[in-house]
């Protein structure tokens, strides 16, 4: 969600760790000079309960303690507002950011428009797409390797909000009219022996071109040029990023440096995450965009988390055997390989399945024993070079996994389920929890109207819940004690040294630029891994039903503290800092106290349905 300074951050506006005096009329959100691109824009503040509030003239909602989050439709372009209480006057410029690309004057090509806007390289016969956004009515074409592709103006398509958009509940696709025309056009360049041969694409029409010399190397086909025709005058521009097209006989390989690397569907931080890969994992570099890579198995990976190995081969493998062993808290299973391959896991309600990539079956035997954790492993060749293994579970919770090449055998260790208590004093007893009081030192958070910050709440609830938590017999690991920065990577370390029963990371919520922060509350749970689907879900529902708190509602979400996969990791917004209500019970010492001991009743009663 966007804080005060623009930046996103897990639900919060945040301002700075500074000790606020408490003036007669004080607004903690937006700033004096604010930019936004939303729509509308919620007012965040407070001042004495007695007297009116007037923005722009006209008097607002406030709380009994005198907190007010009114919403304004915003224009584009400077939004001026006065905000008055008795003889105290704010202004507040909030300039709202146009989305959609402007023409710059005279004949020219829309800024940075043109595409692909990075270095790309393909292999031979695949679609290279080139776009741009001009005027109505031209003439817009690129040239390479003395090759013309004609770009179409394309109808306008709709656009897609940002994922946050999701928690206001507007994330509907909208049709803004723009003044510039997405222009188009593709071309496929087929290696066809010695030479290659260009084939361009027009609408459903492949035609040929000519050839451009081959080595049986990359080649580098340079950068392509736009131009552009209207009203009888024309303008060229080169584009940004150049164009190579790969030699299969040589592509090259890449290696995982990083603990975890990090697979992507897409060549951008916006794409979505696949599941991790293991360091030391191998595969065939088949493109690259700018510093990313797409791997033979179709992931994308940043170049920063690899290194290429010189001269190595596309990695394949053949497996045989596969074989077990218990240790402490868990089980692990060995697959025995050639070379560090791609994986992919599938968590479902009763099995665990596990995809190698570039792998090739030929097991006769499999070892499995009687287990605590699975009662049947089943394995099949799904498609040439990708073999399954699904882990049929005896119970549909599960506890957490690790993945991790040692050598070039891939090692995978699942976890098993904590001894729950017969103690009814103690029913914890035995059972690790991890807890993570959200943000910290310069990460303060989400603010309340008073200028109250969410770091410090969370501190109090957390500190609260643990000692809920000791009482029923439960160790408790803190990832912060008092209010230092912990950084999100260290915060996941400490969930994967101390190997918690679960993990909880502790939050207070707001909200996006244009949400609804008058009408918004309530206590809301995120999880990522399904084996914390059903945690959330449990305390959502039991927490909200304890203490009669509103329901925000569950949510599937792509956080930092809800991926760990070593354990059941839910993170809980507890309520809603930027609502004037909800923030009198977020801050009140009792409230505190009592949501504190109905999440420690919810674990409590959720590790009993799960036995």
């Amino acid at each position: 969600m966007k804080n005060l300074l623009g930046l996103v951050i897990l639900g919060c506006i945040v301002t700075s760790s500074v000790a606020l005096a408490k003036p007669s009329l004080l607004v903690v959100f937006p700033g004096t000079n604010y930019q936004t691109s939303a729509e509308n824009i919620f007012f965040l503040g407070t001042a004495p309960p007695d007297g009116q509030v007037l923005i722009n003239g006209k008097p607002i909602n406030r709380s009994k303690a005198g907190h007010f989050a009114p919403s304004f439709p915003l224009q584009l372009g400077e939004n001026v507002f006065s905000v008055r209480n008795r003889n105290q006057e704010l202004q507040i410029k909030v300039t709202r950011l146009a989305t959609q690309p402007e023409l710059p004057q005279g004949l020219a090509f829309a800024k940075d428009s043109l595409t692909p806007a990075a270095d790309i390289a393909r292999l031979p016969g695949e679609l290279i797409c080139f776009s741009a956004l001009a005027p109505p009515n031209a003439s817009v074409s690129v040239t390479l390797a003395n090759q013309t592709v004609v770009l179409s103006a394309q109808p306008q398509q709709a656009q897609l909000p940002s994922n946050l958009a999701a928690l206001t509940g507007r994330n509907q696709p909208t049709t803004a009219q723009s003044i510039a025309v997405k222009y188009e056009g593709c071309t496929t360049i087929q290696q066809l022996g010695s030479p290659i041969e260009s084939s361009l694409i027009y609408g459903n029409n492949i035609i040929s071109g000519a050839v451009v010399p081959n080595s049986g190397k990359t080649v580098d086909l340079g950068k392509p040029e736009f131009q552009l025709t209207l009203n009888g005058k024309n303008i060229t521009q080169l584009g940004s990023g150049k164009i190579e097209i790969l030699s299969p006989a040589q592509l090259p390989v890449a290696e995982v440096i990083a603990e975890s690397g990090v697979a992507r569907t897409g060549a951008s931080t916006d794409n979505s995450r696949l599941t991790p890969l293991p360091q030391g994992t191998r595969a065939t570099v088949t493109g690259r965009e700018g510093e990313w890579l797409r791997l033979d198995y179709g992931a994308w990976i940043n170049s920063k988390e690899t290194r290429i190995l010189p001269g190595a081969i596309p990695p394949q493998t053949v497996i045989r055997s596969v074989g077990y062993r218990q240790v402490p808290g868990a089980t692990e299973i060995v697959f025995p390989l050639q070379v560090p391959v791609p994986v992919s896991v599938q968590q479902g309600s009763n099995n665990f399945i596990l995809t190698l990539y570039n792998t090739t079956a030929q097991t006769d035997i499999i070892r499995l024993d009687d287990n605590p954790l699975i009662s049947r492993l089943d394995w099949q060749q799904v498609a040439p070079g990708q073999v399954q293994y699904t882990f049929n579970l005896k119970k549909a919770q599960q506890w957490g996994y690790k993945l991790r090449y040692n050598g070039t055998s891939l090692v995978l260790a699942l976890r098993h389920p904590p001894t729950i208590s017969h103690n009814k004093h103690k029913p914890l007893a035995g059972i690790k929890i991890l807890l993570d009081p959200g943000h910290g030192g310069k990460e303060s958070g989400a603010s309340g109207p008073t200028g109250y910050l969410e770091k410090d709440v969370n501190l109090v609830v957390s500190k609260s819940l643990r000692d809920e938590l000791v009482k029923r017999g439960a160790t408790v690991v803190m990832t912060r004690e008092d209010d230092k920065e912990v950084s999100l990577v260290e915060r996941q370390k400490i969930i994967s040294r101390e190997q918690p029963a679960i993990a909880l990371s502790i939050h207070h919520n707001s909200l996006p630029d244009d949400g609804d922060a008058e009408k918004t509350k309530g206590f809301a749970a995120f999880w990522y891994q399904p084996q914390a689907h059903g945690l959330a879900v449990f305390l959502q529902n039991y927490v909200v039903k304890k203490i009669g708190r509103p329901s925000y509602g569950v949510f599937w979400d792509n956080l930092a503290l809800t991926r760990p996969a070593d354990a059941p990791s839910v993170l809980l917004e507890l309520g809603f800092m930027s609502n004037p209500d909800e923030f009198e019970q977020v801050v009140n010492p009792e409230e505190q106290k009592k949501i504190a001991k109905a999440i420690a009743q919810g674990i409590t009663e959720w590790f009993k349905s799960v036995k």
